[in-house]
């Protein structure tokens, strides 16, 4: 019975302490004190090394200074998977993602630096720096794999916009793409609210890594000569130029992408040069419409648009010279009358289509 045995404070009761007691518990004591102070103050930093790939930004330092070098010539690669994406772009994604901490789990249960999903790691992992192991926590493997996967994105929103269904930067509904799905871009037809978080935070980190684009861009910064674009139709009267301005028919102030040519219903719309056309059909907003692929020219990707045609004198893959008839003017679309919208995009970026055109040469 449990009364019949001793109790443990009486079966120690009159024991004397043993030499562990008065000799080893009194040194332990001391040290363990000892080392909480200097935990406290800051004495033990030698005394734990960190990891040789952890690098703090200096005082007064930029986000850029938390990269370790050996990163850097992998974003660029990784960037060079398409035009779109640059490495600023990647290295924010990453920073955003973890803060270039490969041990962070993410909220969604991505793992590494760039944050993936399992699943996601199963469509785009790969071993890329040859240590044989595909693993999202390897910060190389997770750069290259942070560039594939943008660029599909990118593609993706690239062909929505084309066919007229989305609105927007291509860097912007890309970044949203990666936030909430394409899916969720296209029903928008724009940056979805729910991914204008993601995109402004992506957008201000980027910034801070632009000296990771300096080795990209070296070669592009101006346009090249060559890169002379005729004139899509024959009446250059311009009733609406590139820039900010509110819709005729929507009342929304937003970009005008291109520049409208208020040319005669029927009147013959040529390609401004040679290329591939990558659409030709029927949209809401732009109402007929192609759009030509000139290639890469002066380190850029070149493309041209002309929109609310009456109808179409070409089709999707078909290779055209500068001059081939490509369609008609007309009205088709979100159009208050007969003219030609026209655009030239650069790396997937509206930019003014008049220094392009060969006006007055």
């Amino acid at each position: 019975m449990n009364d019949a045995q001793p109790g443990r404070a009486e079966r120690t009761r009159g024991r004397r302490p043993g030499p562990f007691t008065l000799l080893v518990l009194p040194g332990l004591t001391a040290a363990m004190g000892f080392a909480g102070f200097l935990a406290v103050t800051g004495g033990l930093s030698s005394a734990w090394p960190q990891s040789a790939d952890a690098r703090s930004p200096a005082a007064g330092g930029s986000a850029a200074d938390r990269v370790h070098e050996s990163y850097v010539p992998w974003l660029r690669e990784a960037a060079k998977a398409c035009t779109l994406v640059k490495p600023s772009v990647l290295a924010a994604q990453v920073d955003r993602h973890s803060g270039w901490d490969a041990d962070t789990a993410t909220l969604s249960g991505g793992a590494g630096i760039a944050g993936f999903t399992d699943a996601q790691w199963r469509i785009w992992g790969k071993d890329e720096d040859g240590n044989g192991r595909s693993s999202p926590r390897d910060p190389v493997d997770a750069i290259m794999a942070l560039g594939r996967m943008d660029c599909a994105l990118a593609e993706e929103v690239t062909e929505l916009r084309t066919r007229g269904t989305v609105t927007g930067d291509l860097v912007d509904l890309t970044l949203a793409a990666h936030a909430v799905g394409t899916r969720s871009v296209a029903a928008a037809g724009r940056v979805p609210a729910k991914a204008r978080t993601y995109l402004a935070e992506v957008k201000a980190l980027s910034a801070q890594y632009e000296t990771f684009d300096r080795e990209e861009s070296a070669d592009s910064g101006g346009r090249a000569a060559s890169a002379v674009l005729a004139p899509p139709v024959t009446t250059l009267v311009i009733s609406s130029p590139f820039g900010s301005r509110e819709h005729p028919l929507t009342g929304v102030t937003k970009l005008h992408t291109g520049v409208d040519f208020a040319a005669p219903q029927g009147a013959p719309v040529s390609a401004a040069r040679q290329g591939r056309v990558v659409f030709a059909g029927m949209t809401r907003a732009y109402g007929n419409r192609v759009v030509i692929d000139h290639g890469t020219i002066g380190g850029r990707r070149l493309e041209t648009t002309y929109s609310h045609l009456s109808s179409l004198r070409t089709s999707a893959g078909q290779t055209v010279e500068a001059g081939t008839v490509v369609g008609f003017v007309g009205s088709t679309g979100l159009s208050t009358g007969p003219h030609l919208h026209f655009e030239v995009i650069t790396d997937g970026r509206y930019t003014d289509p008049q220094p392009w055109l060969a006006l007055n040469r």
